[in-house]
């Protein structure tokens, strides 16, 4: 009797045979290029590069922290509680690395496929609003993303085609044609739905599929209702915001600072600061007395990004916040009143000056 219900039910797929067959034949590329690439993330940190997920090193921590000027729709905030809180931020990570490489490999291998294209199109979103942003000539990281909720949605719909597990089990056990579960999280049948449901449903994942994709696509870049711009945070000139100056009348100076936009493949680098009023420079930080502030002349927000003194000045990753000070450029100063403006250059020549409120006793 359990047969012949599950005959009744394959008798009535959403698409006709020879459609679905086509289809089979036609997705195993498109499974195996989505599978690979979800699976190459998780492998290289869990087997090749295990260095990624070592939080004594260089680990994917870093790689958050960058995507913090430009993540949207809340994620910023997100990453950040995450990078204050060492435990949740290590299960993140390990969870994501381990999502990446379970459902990449069940790709590759056809098994559970509308389960794992489900896990994928998770993924590609959260990579499209945390890191969509990036990429110095083009927009790398939405490419990608774009590109793999695309077929992500195509599998989740149409299923693992031929060359998968989830054929083998069907054909060992029969039965499972008849079976819920198996046929919304496998990928060997249509879909148990009428095919005007089926219809719908890929109506609705098409129209949210092209609705995100063309948004994101139009904040990022432009290029549809307006013209096209390099994106609200820049993914390639480095910008510093400063904040909350303090000077002293000794000439001491304390501010915020944050690296908000630029490459995360180079770090920005600050090669002198001025300390002015009315135009006139009343002290001056060069390279050389700015790669000799000591670590306690930085308090940094993150223990990642994090801003320091380098080989010529002060340096820092995108992402990088930090209250930085600097003492008294060498002169006997005896300021007072208002007025003031500090100024930070970069190695680029590219200056960024904040207000300072009125001197302040040392």
């Amino acid at each position: 009797m359990a047969e012949v219900k599950a005959l009744e039910i394959t008798e009535r797929p959403a698409v006709a045979d020879g459609n679905w067959r086509a289809a089979a034949l036609a997705l195993p590329a498109v499974r195996f290029v989505q599978g690979w690439i979800y699976w190459g993330g998780g492998s290289r940190r869990f087997i090749y590069g295990p260095q990624k997920l070592d939080p004594h090193g260089h680990w994917m921590a870093y790689k958050f922290q960058t995507a913090l000027p430009g993540a949207i729709l809340g994620s910023g905030r997100l990453i950040a509680f995450l990078l204050h809180h060492f435990v949740l931020l290590y299960a993140a990570v390990i969870f994501f690395s381990a999502v990446e490489l379970v459902a990449g490999a069940m790709l590759i291998a056809g098994l559970l496929t509308r389960a794992a294209a489900v896990a994928t199109i998770g993924l590609s979103v959260v990579l499209m609003l945390m890191f969509g942003w990036q990429g110095a000539t083009c927009i790398d990281e939405w490419t990608m993303a774009a590109s793999n909720l695309g077929m992500g949605v195509t599998l989740a719909l149409a299923g693992g085609g031929a060359y998968a597990l989830d054929n083998v089990l069907l054909r060992q056990r029969p039965g499972l044609a008849g079976s819920v579960w198996f046929r919304w999280l496998g990928g060997s049948l249509p879909l148990p739905l009428a095919e005007r449901t089926f219809r719908n449903l890929a109506l609705a994942l098409l129209a949210f599929t092209v609705v995100f994709v063309v948004a994101t696509y139009s904040y990022y870049r432009g290029s549809v209702i307006s013209a096209f711009h390099s994106g609200p945070v820049s993914p390639s000139r480095h910008h510093i915001s400063l904040g909350r100056g303090k000077l002293s009348s000794d000439g001491t100076v304390s501010f915020d600072a944050y690296i908000d936009a630029g490459t995360a493949a180079a770090p920005a680098n600050i090669i002198a600061a001025e300390l002015t009023r009315n135009g006139t420079v009343i002290e001056r930080w060069d390279g050389k007395a700015l790669a000799a502030l000591p670590k306690s002349a930085f308090h940094n927000d993150f223990p990642y990004q994090q801003f320091k003194a380098g080989f010529a000045g002060i340096t820092a990753g995108v992402g990088a916040m930090a209250q930085i000070t600097l003492p008294p450029a060498g002169n006997a100063l005896h300021l007072s009143g208002q007025g003031y403006r500090l100024t930070v250059i970069t190695v680029n020549g590219h200056r960024f000056t904040l207000a300072l409120g009125r001197v302040e006793k040392p």
